[in-house]
């Protein structure tokens, strides 16, 4: 920024395992957001490494990185991010038409039922409850059957029985289906409903430990 370096990341180090459920918590500016953004592929770091199921995620050049995003890694948003003239069902199907990706109704309407909300496939953003738009949303990030989901404060605009909903959701997800997934938050108590919590502070990883009164920086 201009004259002013600034470290977005210092000496961060960590190992998540498949199938473990954990919460990257901090303040604005702390760094979970830049430790999703490589977590998921978005960046890559300017030094050090960031290794997924064995691969140098810095050695690998765009399109590859590309590939992993669009297959590997599913993605949930704080803001939905759903296109609103299209149907539930068109929104899951998204990525699979990007993807050239086959039998993509019946992918999608499975996704849909994952998340409960088959019946309202046929539904526009418009017509469906925050909660329902973030199920949506999340159907979205399993349709191309992904081994890591990242939701980014995916209760930030919901409320409290939403918020319940999705976090309900989101431990099914990872207990019955074995999918890792990783929120970033801000909010200890959405935290606590996972089974570890990775504590940013300035850049640095302050703590790294199950949840609970002592986890929380």
């Amino acid at each position: 920024m201009g004259e002013v370096e600034v470290g977005a990341l210092q000496g961060v180090s960590l190992r998540i395992e498949r199938g473990e459920m954990a919460a990257i918590m901090g303040p604005s500016g702390s760094g979970k957001s830049t430790v999703m953004n490589i977590i998921g592929c978005l960046d890559v770091p300017t030094t050090g490494r960031y290794h997924l199921d064995g691969q140098d995620v810095a050695q690998l050049g765009d399109d590859r990185l590309a590939e992993i995003r669009g297959g590997q890694i599913g993605f949930v948003f704080q803001t939905y991010n759903l296109l609103p003239r299209l149907t539930a069902l068109a929104n899951v199907e998204l990525p699979l038409v990007y993807g050239r990706g086959r039998d993509r109704k019946r992918r999608a309407l499975e996704a849909l039922e994952r998340v409960g909300l088959s019946d309202r496939a046929s539904h526009r953003p418009a017509e469906l409850s925050g909660g329902q738009q973030q199920r949506v949303g999340i159907a979205r990030a399993l349709v191309k059957e992904p081994s890591i989901l990242l939701a980014d404060e995916p209760t930030g605009n919901l409320d409290s029985r939403s918020s319940e909903e999705i976090l309900a959701l989101l431990e099914t997800l990872n207990g019955d289906d074995g999918l890792t997934v990783i929120i970033v938050t801000h909010e200890s108590d959405i935290a606590a409903r996972t089974r570890r919590v990775l504590s940013m502070l300035d850049g640095k990883l302050v703590s790294d430990k199950p949840p609970g009164p002592t986890a929380t920086p």
